[in-house]
């Protein structure tokens, strides 16, 4: 199958496709077999563009809603996307600034408990409790009282935290942030994890530009042959 071929795909991968809706429907021969036109090519062109930047079930689905003449329902998944970028974006500036504004903290030497850091933190013990059960900090327990015991990296969490809830951000959003902290090994491998994110970002932004070229040129391609 041509269409397949040129695409680097499997012909039952071409026929998923238009199982799914990603394709239109193929007209059939006499015999049964399908014939892809240029068009299918356009449609399939403006799918393999919109995966890097939208992930395969975004792609997927503003395609379906392209080939169901719902337009306007996948010009709302590729604005759903975006908004989720510039959210991505804001967040790792919050992150960089946070950064920014612990390291000129002293680094911590000795673990202390839930009443002195809450009182550094100016915030209630309540919230640190709050903030371990999101998974953002994780103290230990002393044997003998079973009081929370936070080390120098905890605190080190919890200082980053309070200054991304300063910026408003969800305690679901900042838990991931300080998991990938403990991963990198603390703020001094930071850095480049940042740097690795900003060129992701950018990667992807460039990818939306990239796909959002290839679905207008079939979106006029499917004008034109409506009419």
């Amino acid at each position: 199958m041509d269409l397949a071929r040129a695409h680097g795909l499997s012909t039952q991968a071409i026929r998923n496709y238009e199982a799914a809706g990603i394709l239109p429907p193929a007209e059939r021969s006499p015999y049964g077999y399908r014939a892809y036109t240029p068009h299918h090519a356009l449609a399939l062109d403006a799918f393999l563009a919109l995966i890097p930047g939208h992930g395969h079930r975004t792609a997927a689905a503003i395609l379906q809603a392209v080939n169901r003449n719902a337009t306007a329902d996948a010009l709302r998944l590729i604005d759903e996307s975006h908004a989720q970028l510039l959210n991505d974006r804001r967040t790792l500036l919050a992150v960089e600034a946070a950064v920014t504004d612990l390291s000129p903290v002293r680094p911590e030497r000795a673990p202390t408990f839930i009443g002195p850091l809450s009182s550094r933190l100016g915030i209630r013990p309540a919230t640190l409790r709050k903030w371990e059960r999101a998974g953002i900090v994780a103290p230990s327990r002393d044997p003998q009282t079973g009081y929370r015991v936070y080390t120098p990296d905890d605190i080190r969490d919890a200082q980053l935290a309070h200054q991304l809830r300063r910026g408003g951000y969800r305690l679901d959003q900042i838990s991931p942030v300080i998991a990938q902290i403990r991963t990198a090994g603390g703020l001094a491998p930071l850095e480049s994890m940042l740097h690795d994110w900003h060129t992701r970002l950018t990667a992807r932004s460039r990818a939306m530009l990239h796909g959002a070229a290839a679905l207008n040129t079939y979106l006029l391609a499917s004008t034109t042959n409506e009419q």
